[in-house]
């Protein structure tokens, strides 16, 4: 075999390779003139001159592939200009894959190297972000992603799914919960409520509506059992569900008032959302009336905003928070 033989041995890959390069080396910032393509595609074994390689570039522009000419003086650069994702939105999309929780660390390493691939090498160095979170802990749970896309196909085909469940014991280890049972459930809806991922789903046994936080799901799998509970899913508000339960905790659903101080509305309004109703009870402070599923969670909350959120009303949920405010009283005595 000859040297140019040698050098030809891949040109039936040659479109290919072209796209390779101009995805990969090429950016609005980063061009190439047609010596260094020719270079290039010398480098992988691929025979080219000007002439076919104009030919190539229309048939890259027919094919869908915005490859680019600027002029600089008498020198022509090419690259690679639309892409399927600008820039900005493939950081959005790392920066999302970094701070969210339920994603392990290994895994947001693995996806971001996937979304470096979508735009050239030099443009991927701006993708090596790190998002910083306050307090941000990751998920240890590797098999979350799969599990949730089982999930998924339960849901699509109209199956139920089988998995067990765990938790955390004193010594930082996963045990599994009721020794190791199986649970058998339909499941409906997936939930994405404070930084983790819920099913909710249909339990035939106890014939009842039920959550199960995913990352605690071992051993998941699908069973071609026709899904139960249509009934009671057929009126399900999801949006609804999830802002009642208040971060996944049970209690009874109440109206209650709040007065707060003017400042404090907006953290109102982002925990429970526009629709509550706001009136001015002074030029300093409101009253809003909210629907929450009263927990010891919901009036945890209320005490960590300090003196300017008070509960007014109804007098049963005034007295939840009196006796939560003595029963943590009691954990502290103050010493003679």
């Amino acid at each position: 075999m000859t040297r140019n033989e040698r050098r030809g041995e891949h040109q039936k890959l040659k479109l290919l390779y072209l796209t390779k390069i101009f995805q990969e080396e090429t950016d609005e910032e980063h061009t190439l003139t047609m010596a260094e393509i020719i270079e290039k595609l010398a480098h992988y074994g691929v025979n080219a001159d000007r002439k076919t390689l104009y030919l190539d570039f229309a048939e890259l522009r027919d094919f869908g592939l915005d490859i680019t000419t600027a002029r600089a003086g008498h020198n022509t650069y090419y690259y690679l200009g639309a892409r399927q994702f600008e820039l900005p939105e493939l950081k959005l999309l790392v920066d999302s894959v970094q701070a969210a929780k339920f994603i392990t660390d290994k895994k947001s390493k693995a996806l971001i190297e996937k979304l470096e691939t979508l735009v050239s090498k030099y443009e991927a160095t701006q993708l090596q972000r790190q998002v910083i979170i306050s307090g941000r802990i990751k998920t240890m749970n590797e098999s979350i992603y799969y599990t949730v896309d089982k999930i998924h196909e339960a849901i699509n085909k109209g199956f139920q799914i089988r998995f067990q469940y765990f938790q955390w014991n004193l010594k930082k280890e996963m045990e599994l919960r009721h020794s190791g049972a199986w649970y058998q459930i339909s499941p409906w809806v997936l939930i994405w409520d404070s930084e983790y991922y819920y099913l909710v789903a249909y339990d035939a046994t106890s014939k009842q509506i039920k959550h199960y936080r995913v990352d605690k799901m071992k051993r998941l799998s699908v069973v071609e059992e026709p899904r139960q509970g249509l009934e009671c899913f057929r009126q399900f508000d999801t949006p609804r569900y999830s802002k009642e339960l208040f971060g996944m905790n049970g209690g009874e659903e109440t109206i209650v008032t709040l007065e707060a101080a003017n400042e404090k509305v907006g953290i109102l309004i982002d925990r429970f959302g526009k629709d509550i109703s706001i009136r001015p009870v002074d030029a300093e402070h409101f009253q809003a009336h909210v629907n929450v599923a009263v927990s010891r969670l919901f009036l945890g909350w209320i005490m960590g905003l300090g003196g300017d959120v008070r509960i007014v009303a109804p007098p049963s949920v005034v007295e939840q928070m009196r006796a939560e405010v003595k029963r943590l009283c009691a954990q502290y005595p103050i010493k003679s």
